[in-house]
C-alpha cells in the first residue's frame, strides 16, 4: 500500500467555500421575504418527476450510507454490501404502494404524524413524532460523524473542525428555505455524485491491483468472508436490513415528506427511478470496504468509518482526490438537510401547529420562525452528539428496528377503520419493551427465554413478508404468506435467532406490536372511522399568496431531464 496523499489547507477551504458557496446562492435565490409555511415544509405538494426523483436518490445516497455499506464490505466480503444495498433499495420501492395509499387519504399533509392525530389523537401523533425526531438527530449525528472522519483524514484540519464547517454550512444554505431549498440543491448534489461514483470506483479498483487483487488477496479473508452466500453476512447484515427497511419506509419523515411534495400521480415512477439509482450506488460504493478486506488495509486508528477517506486517500490522485472530497461532502448534506427540514416539519406542523396553537390558530409567520430555530438547536445538539465518534453502522440498525415498532400500527391505521387510538399507542409502547432488553441483551436468553423470544421472532418473520405482500398484492396474498412464512421459519428459527441481538430484537417489536394492535382493536365495537375525515382535519396552515409552483422555479434543470413529465396524467393530454 502507498503513502496517503492529503490535501492542503487552502484547498480545502477552495472546495468547502465553492460547494456550500453555490448552495447558499441557489437557496438564496428562490428564498422569499415572506416564505410560505406549507412551501417550507413540503414545497406546495406539486414537485415534478425529475426534481422528486433526483431528491429521493440524493437523500438516501448520503455519506453514512456508504460509510455503512462499506464497513459491511470490509466486515462480511462481497456479500455486505450487496446485503446493504438491495435492501435499502426495497426500502425505497416500498414506499410507492403503501405512498398512494397515504396520499389518497391525506392528500395535503406534511407529516405522518400530523395523520396520525387526524387517524387517532394526541399520542400516537407523538409517538411517530418523537421517533422521527431521535431518528433525524441520529441521521444528522451520523452524517457529521462522516464529514468529521474525511476531514480529518484528507485535511490537516481535525475532527472538530470538520464537523463544525460541515453543520454550519448545511444549516446556512437550508435555513433560507426550508425544503425547497433541499430538494433544489439535492438535483445538483445527484447528478455531481453519481458521476463521481463512476469515476472513482473503477481508478481505486485498478490502483489497487486490479484483477489480480482477488487472487493475492484472498488470503486475507476469512472462509465467511469469501463465502457469497454466507450465513454470518445474512444473519448480522442481509436479515436484520430486511426487517429494517419496511420500518424506515414507513416511519422515516425524511422519506414522508417527499412523498408529500410529489406530484400525486408521479409517486410510482419517482420512487421506482429512486431505487434503481440508490441500490447501483451504494453498491458500487461498498466496494471499498471489499477492496480494502483483500489488500489487507487496517482502519486507521482501528475506525471502520475511516475505511473510505483511507481508500480514496491511498489510490486516489490529487485531482480526483478533490473531486471524491466533494463527492463525500454533497452525500452527507443531500440527507444532513433533509433531517434538519424534517425536524423543522415536525415542530412546526405537529408541535406548535397542532398541539399548542392548534391548526386554526397558527400563525404561519410564526410556524416559520419555529422551523428556522429548529434547524439552529438540531444543528447544536448534532455536533455535540457527533463529538462522541460513534459507529454509524450501528446508529442505522438501532433506529430501523426501532421503527420496527410502529410499522404495523401506522400501516393498518390507513387501510382498518376498526384501528383505535388506544390499540395503536399500546402497541407501539408494549413493542418497544420488549424490543429493548432483547436488543441490547439486557436478558439472558438461555433456556425457556430464548424460545420464547425465538417464536415471537418468527411470528415477527411472518409480519414483515406479509406487510411487504400486502402492499403490492393485497390482503388475502399477504395473509397466506404470512402464515406460510411463519410455519417455514419456525423449524429453523426457534432455538436459533435469538443468538442474533439485532435481527431477533427486530422481529420482536413487529410481532409485538402487530399481535398487541390486532388484538385490541378486535375488541373494538364501536363506530367504524370515517378514512374522509383525515383530508379534512389536515392541510394546509398559511393562507397567504401560495409559493410560485416548484416546477417552474425548476424549469431549466427539470427540462434536461429526458423524459419528464410537466403535466398529470389525466388532464386529458
Amino acid at each position: 500500500m502507498t503513502d496517503m496523499t492529503t490535501l492542503s489547507g487552502p484547498i480545502v477551504i477552495l472546495l468547502y467555500v465553492a460547494f456550500f458557496g453555490t448552495s447558499l446562492y441557489i437557496a438564496l435565490r428562490i428564498s422569499k421575504r415572506k416564505e410560505n409555511a406549507d412551501g417550507y415544509m413540503t414545497g406546495g405538494g406539486k414537485i415534478g418527476f425529475g426534481i422528486s426523483a433526483a431528491s429521493m436518490t440524493a437523500t438516501w445516497i448520503w455519506a453514512s450510507s456508504m460509510y455503512a455499506s462499506a464497513t459491511s464490505g470490509y466486515t462480511y466480503g462481497i456479500s455486505g454490501p450487496i446485503h446493504y444495498g438491495l435492501w435499502g433499495a426495497l426500502m425505497i420501492l416500498l414506499i410507492y404502494p403503501f405512498g398512494r395509499r397515504i396520499r389518497k387519504v391525506a392528500p395535503n399533509a406534511h407529516t405522518i404524524a400530523e395523520v396520525m392525530f387526524a387517524r387517532h389523537g394526541r399520542s400516537s401523533q407523538l409517538l411517530l413524532a418523537g421517533s422521527n425526531i431521535l431518528g433525524s438527530l441520529i441521521s444528522l449525528t451520523s452524517n457529521l460523524i462522516a464529514g468529521g472522519a474525511l476531514v480529518a483524514m484528507l485535511s490537516p484540519f481535525s475532527f472538530t473542525q470538520g464537523i463544525i464547517a460541515i453543520g454550519g454550512g448545511v444549516l446556512l444554505y437550508t435555513l433560507w428555505s426550508g425544503f425547497r431549498a433541499s430538494v433544489l440543491t439535492d438535483f445538483v448534489q445527484v447528478v455531481f455524485m453519481l458521476g463521481a461514483v463512476v469515476i472513482i470506483i473503477p481508478v481505486v479498483f485498478f490502483a489497487a491491483g486490479g484483477p489480480d487483487l482477488f487472487t493475492t488477496g484472498s488470503v486475507n479473508l476469512t472462509e465467511s468472508q469469501s463465502n457469497f452466500f454466507s450465513s454470518d453476512a445474512f444473519y448480522n447484515q442481509g436479515a436484520p436490513y430486511i426487517a429494517a427497511v419496511l420500518a424506515y419506509a414507513i416511519g422515516n419523515q425524511t422519506i414522508a415528506q417527499r412523498l408529500f411534495a410529489v406530484r400525486e400521480d408521479l409517486i410510482k415512477k419517482t420512487f421506482v427511478t429512486a431505487t434503481f439509482g440508490y441500490g447501483s450506488a451504494i453498491i458500487g460504493i461498498g466496494m471499498l470496504g471489499v477492496l480494502a478486506l483483500y489488500a489487507g488495509v487496517e482502519p486507521m486508528d482501528g475506525d471502520v468509518n475511516n475505511l473510505i477517506p483511507q481508500m480514496a486517500a491511498t489510490y486516489l490522485p490529487a485531482v480526483l482526490l478533490c473531486l471524491f472530497f466533494i463527492m463525500i461532502i454533497g452525500s452527507l448534506a443531500s440527507t444532513a438537510d433533509a433531517d434538519m427540514t424534517a425536524l423543522a416539519s415536525i415542530v412546526m406542523a405537529d408541535i406548535y401547529g397542532q398541539n399548542i396553537a392548534g391548526k386554526k390558530r397558527a400563525n404561519p409567520a410564526t410556524m416559520v420562525l419555529i422551523g428556522r430555530i429548529t434547524m439552529v438547536v438540531a444543528t447544536c445538539a448534532a455536533l455535540v452528539f457527533a463529538g462522541a465518534n460513534l459507529n454509524i453502522l450501528d446508529l442505522l440498525v438501532f433506529v430501523g428496528a426501532l421503527w420496527g415498532a410502529l410499522v404495523f400500527p401506522v400501516i393498518s391505521s390507513f387501510y382498518w377503520n376498526r384501528v383505535t387510538n388506544m390499540s395503536f399507542s399500546v402497541a407501539v409502547v408494549v413493542a418497544l419493551a420488549f424490543f429493548l432488553p432483547v436488543r441490547f441483551s439486557w436478558i439472558s436468553m438461555d433456556g425457556g427465554v430464548g424460545i420464547f423470544f425465538d417464536v415471537l421472532s418468527t411470528i415477527g418473520i411472518g409480519v414483515v413478508l406479509g406487510l411487504m405482500a400486502f402492499g403490492f398484492f393485497g390482503k388475502k396474498p399477504a395473509l397466506v404468506i404470512g402464515v406460510v412464512s411463519t410455519v417455514v421459519a419456525a423449524p429453523f428459527a426457534i432455538g436459533f435467532l435469538h443468538q442474533y441481538a439485532v435481527l431477533s430484537g427486530s422481529l420482536v417489536a413487529y410481532a409485538v406490536s402487530t399481535m398487541v394492535c390486532v388484538g385490541l382493536t378486535m375488541l373494538n365495537t364501536g363506530p367504524r372511522f370515517d378514512f374522509a375525515t383525515i383530508a379534512v382535519r389536515t392541510g394546509d396552515f398559511d393562507e397567504r399568496e401560495a409559493e410560485p409552483d416548484l416546477d417552474a422555479e425548476l424549469h431549466d434543470l427539470e427540462a434536461e431531464i429526458p423524459p419528464v413529465t410537466t403535466t398529470r396524467e389525466d388532464d386529458g393530454k
